[in-house]
């Protein structure tokens, strides 16, 4: 089978909206691979930082974007896909804010974006892929047959953020979290480079209030209407 006849769900949507949770799930339930571009471009942050590169280098953050070696990992306990980044398991250090806000400034660089193309194009295989992230259907594989956008207003992001935090023992506060989530909003839906934007031909679902269960049936159904 041609990686072209691949099938391909791709779930895109700003920070909070459910996009991590919903792709594993959906991924779990088809059986198909994940591809988390969110934990790529974090990956590549955290790297960076690891080697004290400042982060406003484009040049120097591609350069680590092509040396870096990126890894997922399924979780023994079927909880989080592990990232491991140059041998090592940064999968805590990378769900923070700090590593978020990160990944979106560096996500702004075309150079990065373009060394990444290839890399995320490869995680098609059999026998299907879900991609989640913010352009994987405008973007990275517009020809995919099956796309979702998934949304969810500031406050809501913002209060589910702050219940995965306050679990992990971490001290943040609610409104900063939806200052950060805002001001994140803003910086991927202008930046000039693949703005955050659902696909033509995606499904805009609003998980605002809607249990998680609902919110993969209804996305297993763009598959199984196909």
């Amino acid at each position: 089978m041609s990686s072209d006849a691949i099938p391909v769900l791709t779930i895109d949507g700003p920070s909070g909206s459910g996009k991590g949770t919903i792709s594993r799930l959906v991924a779990e339930h088809l059986g198909w691979h994940l591809l988390d571009s969110g934990a790529i471009y974090r990956a590549v942050g955290y790297a960076a930082g690891m080697a004290g590169i400042d982060l406003t280098d484009a040049e120097a953050v591609t350069r680590m974007a092509e040396s870096a070696k990126i890894a997922f990992r399924a979780a023994r306990d079927g909880g989080d896909t592990r990232v491991i980044v140059n041998g090592h398991d940064a999968t805590d250090e990378l769900r923070t804010e700090t590593a978020g806000a990160a990944a979106s400034a560096i996500a702004a660089y075309p150079a990065l974006r373009a060394a990444l193309f290839d890399k995320q194009r490869g995680f098609r295989k059999a026998p299907g892929l879900v991609a989640d992230g913010r352009d994987m259907g405008t973007v990275i594989f517009p020809d995919a047959p099956y796309k979702v956008f998934l949304t969810a207003s500031a406050e809501e992001r913002a209060r589910r953020r702050y219940k995965q935090l306050k679990d992990k023992g971490l001290n943040v506060t609610l409104a900063a979290l939806l200052r950060e989530i805002q001001a994140r909003d803003e910086r991927d839906a202008t930046r000039a480079v693949a703005p955050l934007r659902p696909a033509d031909d995606a499904l805009t679902i609003d998980t605002t209030g809607i249990p998680v269960e609902r919110v993969v049936a209804a996305v297993l159904a763009v598959v199984r209407r196909a």
